[in-house]
């Protein structure tokens, strides 16, 4: 790994010299245990501590297969698909894993006692299998999460409808909290010059979700002058969310639960803010039972915000604790958009006020490589910046897991893998000088 670290950082390696490194039989990776599953059985959700169930093993390289490559990870994030892995919630993923090595001879790769877990990386790319013609051995490059084998007509119109499509490093195995990760070549996207390899790490899967649900014709497809209702503004999907409502035209209620959380949405330009718990929303009276007067009361707050408007989009990922009222102060004819269920999968609300009123709601999930590569563009143009707060080691990485699982971090958090130091990575200089601000903005709340 020494050598391979080298050639990265040095200014004069080329892609000869990358493609004629030997690659290493093993490299250190983030895993979770099949023989584990059962660790944390009778336990409630939070009391599951992904610092017990993740490991820092040396696993081997895998085989590397037609239309793939390997990537050198220099650094990558914990997304909350990472804190589900972590705690066997709401299924363990082995039996993605399974499922997946049952499909062809290839697959079977990926049925192993450990899951290598992660769905970001910045890196360099190492070896391409055949096929590949658009990347090479010393690209510098970030991956989306998106796998899929587009071998059903289901796919073409849309990737993510297609009945083989996979989240990497969750429901595939070696992922990117790893120094060395597996993708499709169509996983792949430019590394954005001005930002190092923590922050070029941080956005992808979180961007990429907040572009589909928000902005593509597959989600919300927000326009100017929208009032947009976005739940944890602050935290790793809100910040995207309310980045794309700002930089078009549209007008985010950011609400989020500190005053430290409302500080970062101003930061980024919101001034219409609520802090839930200072105002001391309880949309539940006891587990089974909402409280309408709640809703009603939220919605007074948001027409106060708003003069007098009701919101367009809601952009929904709490699931159960804040689904009912969601449904309830969005407008005639508006759009519910929801991608995760954080607080519970099992919804509920009052549906005299969706069907009477029009309203949509629109299940949106992760983006395909379109909508990714958008995503990544504008990240690359400094018109959306990275929302990283913190990074930690690879060996800090159940920590930096249960830190997500326990909502105790702001915007995205980091790991280094291959990266021996925060800092790295940058090409652009005079750019990034124009953005640092922006870049930093997380970092210095």
């Amino acid at each position: 790994m020494k050598d391979i670290l080298d050639a990265i950082q040095s200014k004069d390696a080329t892609s000869a010299d990358f493609a004629a490194l030997p690659l290493p039989d093993s490299y250190r990776a983030i895993t979770v245990h099949k023989d584990e599953t059962e660790m944390f059985a009778g336990l409630q959700t939070r009391d599951k501590d992904p610092r017990k169930s993740i490991h820092l093993d040396e696993v081997p390289v895998p085989e590397l297969g037609p239309g793939e490559a390997l990537v050198a990870v220099m650094a990558s994030s914990v997304n909350y698909n990472s804190v589900w892995t972590s705690i066997f919630e709401p299924l363990s993923t082995f039996g993605f894993l399974e499922r997946y090595g049952r499909t062809n001879e290839l697959a079977k790769r990926h049925d192993l006692p450990y899951h290598i877990i992660g769905s970001d990386l910045a890196g360099v790319v190492l070896r391409t299998g055949p096929g590949v013609n658009a990347w090479k051995p010393g690209d510098e490059v970030v991956a989306h999460c998106l796998s899929v084998e587009l071998e059903s007509s289901d796919g073409h119109n849309d990737t993510m409808l297609d009945p083989e499509q996979r989240i990497w490093g969750f429901e595939t195995n070696f992922g990117g909290l790893a120094e060395v990760a597996l993708v499709k070549s169509n996983q792949l996207m430019p590394k954005p010059d001005h930002l190092s390899w923590e922050e070029a790490a941080a956005p992808g899967l979180v961007n990429s979700t907040a572009y589909r649900q928000l902005v593509s014709r597959n989600g919300a497809g927000m326009k100017q002058g929208d009032n947009v209702l976005i739940w944890g503004a602050s935290g790793g999907l809100g910040s995207y969310a309310t980045q794309f409502a700002l930089a078009g035209g549209a007008n985010p209620i950011c609400v989020v639960s500190s005053e430290q959380k409302a500080d970062i949405c101003r930061a980024m330009g919101a001034d219409a803010i609520i802090d839930r718990s200072a105002e001391g929303y309880r949309f539940w009276k006891d587990e089974n039972t909402q409280d309408p007067k709640e809703w009603k009361r939220f919605g007074k707050r948001i027409r106060e915000l708003t003069g007098g408007e009701d919101i367009d989009i809601v952009f929904e990922h709490p699931g159960r604790e804040t689904f009912g009222a969601s449904v309830f102060v969005t407008r005639k004819g508006g759009t519910i958009t929801t991608c995760a269920s954080t607080s519970g999968y099992m919804h509920e609300y009052d549906n005299r006020y969706l069907w009477m009123s029009l309203k949509r709601i629109i299940g949106s999930h992760f983006a395909n490589y379109r909508e990714a590569w958008e995503a990544n563009r504008l990240i690359a143009k400094g018109k959306i910046h990275p929302t990283l707060s913190k990074t930690y080691s690879l060996e800090e990485t159940g920590q930096a897991a249960y830190d997500v699982h326990r909502n105790l971090h702001q915007g995205k958090v980091g790991v280094l893998c291959l990266a021996p130091e925060e800092g790295l990575g940058v090409r652009d200089e005079e750019m990034r000088a124009k953005h640092l601000d922006a870049i930093n903005r997380f970092r210095n709340i």
